[in-house]
């Protein structure tokens, strides 16, 4: 989470974008194949929701720095 503050604005909606492009990747790997990693799927949609969150509290100017 530390590392997604230090992030700049434009680094972090890469980084959001990066993260979906690989789970639309999973999941498209997943349905053709078989076997499925339920553990990739969980910890890419975290860390989306992760990137999205700290995105949301920059964007509703909050300064919440020490949660």
């Amino acid at each position: 989470m530390k590392d997604l503050r230090k992030k700049s604005d434009t680094d972090l909606l890469k980084h959001i974008a990066d993260a979906r492009e690989s789970l639309r990747s999973l999941r498209f790997a997943a349905g053709g194949s078989g076997t499925r990693d339920a553990h990739a799927f969980r910890s890419t949609r975290k860390e989306i929701a992760r990137a999205l969150t700290e995105h949301n509290r920059r964007s509703n100017g909050d300064s919440q720095d020490n949660i």
